[in-house]
């Protein structure tokens, strides 16, 4: 895509003309592509000129992730590479101070069509959660369902969150450390009703780059105070052992996500995954380190 002001969309006018941030936007496009493609998010069909536009619900939160999201899905549209429809959605979650006039004038100036929606879940959440306990479950579960419903009044077949590798990262650890279970956010899934795809395009892209990114857009980002603002929250202390972890050795965050990637059920303990029962000797080759004649899944 050319950046000529009549060849660019609204989205990225004024974006810096320095070769860091052009390698930053193409390594961050270039990231979000391979997703989409390696991980199926583009309906079989989606490119035949005849076909019905498939609908994206974008879910925009204001915060530097979802703005880094929307722009490279629009970059990916505008180049003919994402064949959908993309309708921005904010759900104003009726937060104390929450600015509620930066998103809607943001999109109007940006020509990105869009949809506010003003639930006040943030009562609820109050009310129901006990003093002391983390905010984050209830309320991510209040906003998934309102933003399903949405997505289905709007003729949408996937709702698409601006989660990246770093959040898919320290959801795994959190499970790992508190739930008992190896488990994370994956990049494609179906909700429980089994009518609407749930996608998370920027899984490959790290939380740094969507900071860079959306700082060098002047973006009016728009910070959460309702979880942010409570101490001691689990993702807060994975985020600091991942900190620690990067810090003694550059690139470990990259290598424990290829990780999450490149997962052998036979070199773990699940038996629901893998068939140790019928696990006889002489079936696999010692010379041969790959599972072409070990038992196959359940």
């Amino acid at each position: 895509m050319l950046d000529e002001s009549d060849d660019i969309h609204p989205l990225f006018h004024g974006a810096p003309s320095t070769t860091e941030f052009k390698k930053l936007r193409k390594r961050i496009v270039r990231a979000t592509r391979e997703a989409i493609e390696h991980y199926g998010m583009i309906e079989p069909g989606a490119h035949d000129k005849d076909a019905k536009p498939t609908r994206w619900l974008v879910c925009l939160s204001g915060g530097k992730d979802s703005y880094t999201l929307l722009a490279v899905l629009h970059e990916l549209k505008w180049r003919g590479l994402l064949p959908v429809d993309i309708l921005a959605c904010n759900l104003d979650q009726g937060q104390p101070g929450f600015p509620a006039t930066v998103l809607p004038e943001f999109l109007e100036r940006m020509g990105v069509p869009h949809r506010i929606e003003y639930q006040d879940t943030y009562s609820v959440v109050m009310d129901k959660v006990p003093a002391g306990r983390t905010y984050c479950a209830l309320c991510s579960r209040l906003r998934r369902g309102n933003l399903y419903r949405i997505a289905r009044e709007e003729g949408c077949s996937a709702v698409v969150l601006g989660h990246h590798r770093d959040d898919i990262l320290e959801t795994f650890f959190m499970n790992l450390f508190h739930g008992g279970r190896l488990a994370t956010m994956p990049p494609k899934l179906v909700n429980e009703e089994g009518d609407l795809f749930v996608y998370r395009p920027l899984a490959h892209v790290a939380e740094e780059d969507c900071e860079k990114f959306a700082r060098a857009m002047n973006y009016p980002i728009i910070p959460c105070d309702l979880c942010g603002s409570q101490d001691g929250l689990q993702r807060q202390q994975v985020k600091q052992i991942l900190d620690g972890w990067e810090k003694n050795s550059p690139g470990r965050r990259q290598v424990m996500f290829r990780a999450l990637t490149n997962i052998r059920p036979s070199h773990m303990l699940d038996p629901k995954l893998f068939d140790f029962a019928g696990l006889m000797r002489g079936m696999g080759d010692p010379g041969n380190d790959s599972d072409d004649k070990i038992p196959r899944l359940r």
